[in-house]
Order: C-alpha cells, then structure tokens, then sequence
C-alpha cells in the first residue's frame, strides 16, 4: 500500500479536533448511581474554537527575516514559516490573515491580542516563556557570527569579537540585540534596520554580525562577499518553533499535533528547500 502523507495528516487533524472537543467537555452525574441525566458538555473558551468561527488564523510576523519570513515591496508575504503558517490555515479550514510586526515589539503585539499565532524564525527562551506557550521546537540553532570573506579568521570567537575597534552589527530589537550588548561590551555595537543590515555589512560599514546559524547558512549562501566564521560551532544553544497563546491547551495540543506531522512527512522540508536547497538547518526530522 503506498504511503499518502496529506491523507494521514487531515487525517490526525481531524482526531486532533475530536481530541479538542473532548478536552473542551466533561460529563457529569448527579448520582452515579442512581442518575439517568445525560452528561453536559462546558465550552472552553479556546482559540481554536474562535479562530475557526472566525475563519481567520491571524498570524503575527517581521517580515524581515528570510528564509522564514519576508514582506516585499509589493506586501506580499514568503518564507518558510510563512508558508507553514497557511498550511496550518488549510489544515483548519481558514484562512491566514498576516499581521506586521518588529522584533521590537514582537511580544508586545502578541500579548496585547493582535494575532492568533506568531511566526518567522522565532527563538525559544525563558523571557518569552513567562508570557506565550511555544509550539514543539521547528529547528535547533545557535548564535554564529558572520563577515566578509577575507575576515573569517579574525572574528570566528566571542574573544576575537570582544575587542575595541570590532564593529558588531545588528538589528533593534530582539536576541540578536540582547547577544551582543552581553557578550561584547568591548568592541563598538551598532544597530541598523533588519532589511539591509547585510547590504551593510557586505560594504564595510561593519566587522561582523552575530546571528542565528540558520540565518548565516542563508546569507552565506546570497552574498557572495559575506562567508559564515565557524558555523559548525555557534557560540550557544536554542530552539525555535512559534508562539501560542498562554495557558490555551487545546490550541497548543491542535497546533503541536499537526507541526509534528509536518516535520515527519516532508512538509517542513518541502517549503524549506527552495530556500536553503540541501543546507542543514538542523531540522527535526
């Protein structure tokens, strides 16, 4: 029998609903055993159950973060968690409706309610765990310094970078902020709009940026002037995946039960290729 990976898939979402209406109902007996009353079911109020009567998944994202998320001039939106995140519309039966945000403002936006989920390349850590559930981990990571080519040799350590006259890069907002101002305080920290930071680098504006490994392996690939310094070993360790609402079980249970099939059966993989073709983003599965 061949294997049909879409089939399995709407498949488990459909148990994956069953499994959430079972959660969101309890059954109830006056006298257990004397009481011929039907059990009742209590509603919890669930994101799943909204967005579905909505019809709408809204869906919180940079847009300055390929290849995962990207806007372009025109609007239109790309990436690879872009395009997860329409799967994960489709497979609700909605549609995906895009929200700008910044990394500035990424969990302010997402915990005052603009959007159902947020997504594009998003790191897990224990700052952002006090306010948002995180789906199971889409990739591992580390920080990882990129330059230009002929400095690869002079910027591949922490020590090497923590040094005065050592212009490290980065965008506003974010890990890749909050990395440097920690880890280099020696050396002079610039910041500069997300969209253009490596036009910038690959000018000479600055020494080196130190980013996601995932994003170095990328940028290695489209800058012919910029080349990853040692990316088979970043300088930490983390995850990424996307952000939930807290405390909302069912939604987390629903969303974590198809992103587990869509990292098995070739999904994930599928939408990543285009962007990165054979590179290891250090995928699970």
């Amino acid at each position: 029998m061949t294997f049909r990976p879409t089939h399995y898939r709407l498949t488990t979402a459909a148990l994956g609903v069953a499994l959430a209406l079972t959660l969101t109902s309890c059954g109830t007996a006056q006298d257990s055993g004397s009481s011929s009353e039907p059990a009742t079911a209590t509603v919890v109020d669930s994101a799943l159950t909204r967005i579905k009567g909505a019809g709408t998944l809204r869906v919180c994202s940079t847009g300055d973060y390929p290849p995962f998320t990207e806007q372009t001039e025109d609007g239109q939106w790309k990436g690879i968690d872009v395009d997860m995140a329409r799967d994960l519309a489709e497979t609700m039966g909605v549609e995906p409706e895009f929200v700008k945000t910044s990394w500035k403002t990424l969990m302010d936006d997402y915990t005052a309610g603009k959007c159902d989920v947020a997504v594009g390349g998003i790191s897990l850590n224990p700052e952002r765990a006090e306010q948002v559930y995180f789906t199971v981990p889409t990739q591992e990571d580390g920080k990882t310094p990129i330059t230009r080519c002929e400095n690869v040799q002079k910027y591949d350590t922490v020590e090497e970078i923590n040094q005065p006259g050592v212009r490290s890069i980065f965008p506003e907002g974010g890990t890749n902020e909050k990395f440097a101002r920690k880890h280099y305080p020696q050396g002079e920290l610039l910041t500069h709009d997300n969209l253009t930071v490596f036009d910038a680098l690959a000018a000479g504006e600055a020494d080196v940026m130190t980013t996601d490994r995932s994003e170095v392996l990328y940028i290695d690939h489209e800058y012919p002037e910029l080349c990853a310094a040692n990316p088979d070993e970043p300088f930490d360790y983390f995850q990424k995946g996307y952000m939930l609402p807290q405390g909302d079980e069912v939604f987390k249970h629903y969303v974590d039960q198809w992103l587990a099939i869509a990292l098995k059966d070739g999904t994930y993989q599928g939408f990543a290729e285009p962007w990165v073709g054979d590179v290891e983003l250090g995928l699970e599965g």
